[in-house]
């Protein structure tokens, strides 16, 4: 019986998608939703060609985009009439993803996918793949 379900959630409509589906599919478990903000998304990458790059404004700017993040998820659940728990991370998200469900007791993941594009084949995100490959709990991907 899965008692916790895990939905990670960026801003994206695959993310959206798996929480309602969570939330439809598993309605006597707790959903938590979880977003890992990637401190590689405020290197600084500029510096290499000249441009200086505030890092502590970059982090706090996730920071900010992460809580308003949770205040919609929170927002949506709420509309489907469930109380959806929140938590924001920070690291390579699909290792922060694995080690969420480790620690928090997690019975089953629920995350959303993405096509690649181009001539690659029409799989997983890399997070998505990563996260099927390295995962505790069983993990359903929505698309």
């Amino acid at each position: 019986m899965t008692r916790n379900v895990l939905v990670p959630v960026d801003d994206s409509k695959r993310s959206l998608k798996a929480l309602e589906f969570a939330i439809e599919n598993v309605p006597d478990a707790s959903v938590t939703a979880l977003h890992v903000i990637d401190p590689r998304s405020f290197s600084a990458k500029g510096i290499e060609s000249g441009i200086t790059t505030d890092v502590a404004q970059l982090r706090e700017t996730r920071e900010r985009a992460a809580e308003t993040l949770i205040e919609k998820i929170r927002g949506r659940g709420e509309e489907l009439g469930s109380k959806i728990d929140t938590a924001i991370e920070t690291g390579k998200p699909a290792r922060e993803i694995v080690s969420y469900a480790e620690e928090h007791d997690v019975d089953q993941i629920v995350i959303g996918s993405h096509g690649r594009t181009g001539a690659s084949r029409v799989l997983l995100g890399s997070v998505a793949e990563t996260v099927v490959r390295r995962s505790p709990v069983p993990v359903t991907v929505v698309r």
